[in-house]
């Protein structure tokens, strides 16, 4: 079944990450990686892997991005990864002895903090396998939503989600992030957003909600250093959302 399997990565500076993903791909025929115009050494990693394919695009949206990939994939099934996706063994197995009888496949998480699989996290699982003749990203919010015509299924097995790359990396991509979620936010009727986007719409309770949400609902004070992290990390994120949401809503005010 693998054989019929290509993953496909977008790339932006993922230096810090992208060999450890692609040391896990070796299995694969053909890798697609879309690069949106890396300064950093991604591109001579890259190149050190000869079932790597690259292709440059300048970015606009993840969607067109990732429509973008999908073209560039020759077999029936698609991996559609994150440039800090590591397929881990118990996936590797299940996909090598999966019978693929529906038309996606949903994938879950193992998030990661310097390396450690922390016990749980935010993150639903993605939908990552997929045919490619019955996808198309659409846009939504800071990110990119797949829809699939057929029938789905969820797989046991689970990424790890590892990115070592530095943490004034991480706050310049959430603050890009938050400016799009806020014109979701704004743009999207209440009653059509979910209860965790209309409980971020409110400013004020999104933070402490994630803190308890992330330290006790999923564990992560049983984690040591590497949970307090990551919830920081979530209500920082979460913050950020307010302070734009605040400054986004100061302005439709004055020009009322």
């Amino acid at each position: 079944m693998l054989t019929e399997i290509t993953p496909l990565i977008l790339t932006y500076n993922e230096a810090p990450n992208i060999g450890r993903v692609l040391d896990r791909l070796r299995w694969a025929a053909r890798v697609v990686v879309i690069d949106s115009g890396s300064t950093d050494d991604t591109l001579a990693i890259v190149k050190q892997y000869p079932n790597v394919e690259t292709v440059h695009r300048t970015f606009d949206t993840h969607a067109q991005q990732w429509n973008y990939g999908l073209a560039q994939v020759k077999t029936e099934w698609v991996l559609s990864m994150d440039a800090d996706y590591i397929v881990s063994d118990q996936l590797l197995d299940e996909l090598k002895a999966k019978d693929l009888t529906a038309d996606g496949y949903f994938i879950p998480f193992k998030y990661c903090v310097f390396g450690q699989p922390l016990r749980g996290t935010i993150l639903p699982p993605r939908l990552a396998l997929f045919r490619r003749d019955r996808a198309t990203y659409i846009n939504d919010g800071h990110t990119q939503l797949l829809t699939i015509r057929g029938r789905t299924e969820l797989i046991e097995s689970a990424f790890y989600h590892d990115d070592r790359k530095p943490l004034s990396r991480w706050l310049w991509a959430q603050d890009r992030y938050m400016v799009l979620e806020v014109k979701k936010l704004q743009s999207t009727p209440s009653h059509e957003l979910s209860l965790s986007d209309r409980i971020r719409k409110t400013k004020i309770l999104a933070p402490p909600i994630i803190l308890i949400y992330c330290l006790f609902l999923k564990g992560g004070i049983l984690d040591g250093w590497a949970g307090w992290y990551y919830a920081f990390q979530r209500v920082l994120a979460e913050v950020l959302l307010s302070i734009h949401l605040i400054q986004a809503d100061s302005a439709i005010t004055k020009r009322r």
